[in-house]
């Protein structure tokens, strides 16, 4: 487990917001600790209406470029998620990894452009997302995959070893495939170590129509909202680290 899983686990929404509001409540003694308690709270729920979380989501998109040119030399798909498996071979793409392996294939067969897929271990897991997601692409989507790195633990990695293959073989100009909450670290990522990615960003998410059932508490929105918060924090991040 990685210093980077336990911080996203346990410093940012809802799991913070959480353990602020019994910190509060242990610790801080009256009003107080319940205001602060009460503020913690308030904000984990608005953090499950999917109208907040819809809104966070859709503040990161960015649009898949009217055109590329000049065009890209290669078709590059990040890694995402991977779930255990208790037989053989332990480990299978998540969701996310798996929506963002069928984009790359759909985007090859329009542009027969090359593939890497990039991805190291997650939560030490006997299989690489890299390795999982070149299998996946060639065996389910029939699309061979030109580079597997898959020694990178995190986007900024991902785009620093993606980028040492991508040179060895004069490729600087790529199309960039991930989800479109993810893309904007993705390219500030990739483009720092001199790639120029073209945005294909994967399922991007709409705005809300504030209708009634998104004012309604979801698990979902949880999701939703921890992704774009720990976007917006990893983008803060990695602007100072640039």
């Amino acid at each position: 487990m990685t210093v980077n899983t336990v911080f996203s686990a346990l410093a940012l929404p809802p799991a913070s917001l959480a353990l602020a509001a019994l910190l509060a409540l242990l610790l801080l003694r009256g009003r107080v600790g319940r205001v602060l308690a009460l503020l913690a709270l308030s904000a984990l729920v608005l953090l499950s209406l999917p109208v907040v979380s819809g809104a966070l989501l859709a503040s990161l998109n960015v649009p898949a470029a009217a055109s590329a040119e000049p065009p890209p030399q290669a078709v590059v798909v990040l890694g995402g998620d991977v779930d255990r498996l208790v037989d053989p071979p332990g480990a299978t793409l998540g969701s996310l990894s798996l929506e963002r392996v069928r984009a790359g294939a759909a985007l090859h067969r329009r542009t027969d452009l090359p593939v890497l897929v990039t991805g190291g271990i997650v939560d030490d897991l006997p299989l690489t997302v890299g390795a999982l997601m070149a299998e996946s692409m060639t065996t389910d989507f029939n699309v061979p995959v030109r580079w597997t790195e898959a020694a990178s633990p995190t986007t900024w990695e991902n785009a620093e070893y993606s980028a040492s293959m991508l040179n060895a073989a004069g490729v600087s100009r790529v199309y960039l495939v991930t989800h479109a909450w993810h893309m904007r670290r993705s390219l500030l990522a990739f483009r720092r170590v001199g790639i120029d990615a073209v945005p294909a960003p994967v399922r991007p998410d709409p705005w809300p129509k504030f209708r009634a059932s998104e004012f309604l508490p979801r698990p979902s929105a949880w999701i939703g909202s921890f992704f774009a918060v720990h976007e917006w924090v990893g983008l803060a991040y990695y602007a100072a680290r640039r």
